[in-house]
């Protein structure tokens, strides 16, 4: 089965574009404050309204506020909702869309949460004490072959770039691969050529 791409921490509705051109699945739009890839919900209905129907609109919050979700889904038309915070499954399962929780995974301890969560897909990320996500990291892949055989679809996320996700794709085999700052110039500014490089060697590798 073809792997999905996400191409997360999307700015401008040319990297929005680029991203979808390339052959992205998804594109994540990231309504955290404190991150570097933080749009607000007009700059994300701009993205949004520029690309095609065929690319899912990801919404990705940190522990939001119930209206702030409420209010990217109708302004930004999002497909997706996905959870890097202390969310509960209750507040992830409330918004009537496809929901995705993210986990920071250090050890094999960091899989038993995974279960209380009945989101459509769990994504997997390095563990970092300072940011929840977008860290450019990797974490034992390992753990994320075990995580699959817990009955949900993966996303595997932290420190994959165009060099590796090949590799990553062909050892884990998961659902969807994840990518920001693998791909970057610049915090928030993706490099065309390592988007479609990154796009290229993961479908590639799922064939």
């Amino acid at each position: 089965m073809a792997v999905n791409v996400k191409i997360c921490g999307i700015t401008s509705e040319t990297d929005g574009l680029v991203a979808a051109e390339a052959g992205a699945n998804a594109i994540g739009l990231m309504f955290w404050e404190q991150s570097p890839r933080y749009v607000t919900l007009e700059q994300a209905a701009r993205i949004s309204r520029a690309l095609p129907p065929f690319v899912l609109r990801t919404g990705v919050f940190v522990d939001p506020p119930e209206d702030l979700v409420v209010h990217a889904i109708a302004a930004c038309g999002l497909n997706l909702l996905q959870f890097h915070g202390n969310e509960t499954p209750e507040f992830c399962l409330q918004f009537g869309l496809m929901t995705m929780k993210a986990f920071r995974v250090r050890d094999a301890a960091s899989l038993e949460a995974l279960p209380q969560y009945a989101t459509d897909a769990w994504l997997l990320d390095a563990y970092s004490a300072r940011l929840p996500g977008g860290t450019g990291e990797q974490f034992n892949w390992d753990l994320a072959i075990q995580a699959k055989a817990l009955g949900r679809p993966i996303f595997l996320a932290g420190g994959l770039n165009p060099e590796n996700v090949g590799e990553a794709v062909r050892r884990v085999q998961p659902f969807g691969v994840d990518v920001s700052s693998g791909v970057e110039t610049s915090p928030g500014r993706k490099d065309p050529a390592r988007v479609r490089a990154f796009i290229q060697a993961a479908k590639q590798a799922g064939d």
